[in-house]
């Protein structure tokens, strides 16, 4: 790879994918559309982290068709990333029409510009989301036919259009499912980036019921990591990125989150969202295989890193 563009480049795995590549020595093109989900500080704050005359950001929303078309035109890519996404249950749940036209219609789009301006090759990022229902650990190769989110089901779209391309114009894809990504400047609708800092300013966490439920947590370096080997010639093929060991609890998680910040946590137990899976946990067999991945951060060092990260950056 010598350029590659990279879709999300503000996000939390995007921006750590962008500084990992650009210490390769990788010329970044990154986009976000910096839209304010959640506070737009921590995404400047990202971005603010790559300081590499090797990548170059745009503010460009991949639902804009033109923009993307004069970004290929101006550029030639050797790989797209395309880790931007309307990401989260349960916001997916009230506002069904921007992850459809984001997920789904802003991959078409990318797509659709590869194809035109002859790009061979995208790396997708998708969910462990999709295997609700399934038997664990969750291999691939399972049928993902039933998602219970529309965030869930938009992923779904984005990958099925991607095979569709490569089908068709030979467009080399590698989608990665991500498993419960956590780490440093996180993403603040997530329960760790909520656990951390309400314990910290000694407020409640709130536990959507009763903390048993369990994630096969992944620290965000090794899922940047994962990304940028899933950048080799492989056809089509769907690699899950998770921490693959036995899943942990939300209780366990806020149990070692007090023991680094010696601080005693009060829950604050909610009801069951509907559309949360109680388990998730990755078969990454295939990533070992294919790309000679597997993580390297234990989910006690990870958590550790969080909360100092969190002491450091409580304007966040």
């Amino acid at each position: 790879m010598k350029k590659v563009l990279l879709t999300g480049a503000a996000g939390f795995i995007g921006a750590k994918t962008a500084e990992k590549l650009v210490a390769q020595g990788v010329e970044v093109i990154g986009i976000d559309n910096l839209n304010d989900y959640y506070d737009v500080k921590l995404k400047s704050h990202r971005l603010s982290q790559i300081q590499d005359k090797k990548f170059q950001f745009h503010q460009i929303d991949i639902e804009d068709k033109a923009k993307l078309g004069a970004l290929f035109e101006e550029h030639q890519f050797d790989v797209v990333f395309n880790l931007a996404a309307r990401a989260g249950v349960r916001y997916s749940m009230e506002n069904p029409d921007i992850y459809m036209s984001t997920n789904a219609v802003g991959t078409l789009n990318l797509l659709e510009c590869m194809r035109t301006h002859q790009v061979k090759k995208m790396v997708l990022a998708s969910t462990s989301s999709l295997y609700a229902g399934q038997v664990m650990p969750f291999k691939e190769e399972l049928p993902v036919n039933t998602p219970i989110s529309p965030y869930a089901a938009t992923k779904k779209a984005a990958e099925v259009m991607a095979y569709t391309y490569h089908y068709l114009y030979g467009i080399d894809v590698s989608v990665v499912r991500y498993f419960t990504v956590y780490g440093p400047a996180g993403r603040p609708d997530m329960s760790p980036f909520i656990f951390a800092d309400k314990l910290l300013k000694g407020e409640e966490l709130p536990v959507f019921g009763d903390g048993s439920q369990s994630r096969d947590f992944t620290f965000v370096d090794d899922i940047a990591e994962g990304t940028i080997l899933a950048a080799k010639p492989l056809g089509y093929e769907i690699i899950n990125l998770g921490g693959g060991n036995n899943p942990f609890t939300l209780i366990e998680m806020i149990s070692l989150m007090e023991g680094f910040s010696g601080k005693k946590a009060k829950l604050s137990l909610q009801g069951r969202v509907k559309a949360d899976m109680d388990v998730t946990w990755a078969d990454i067999s295939k990533a070992k295989k294919l790309l000679g991945w597997k993580p390297k951060v234990s989910f006690e060092e990870g958590i550790e890193k969080l909360i100092k990260w969190h002491e450091a950056n409580s304007q966040f």
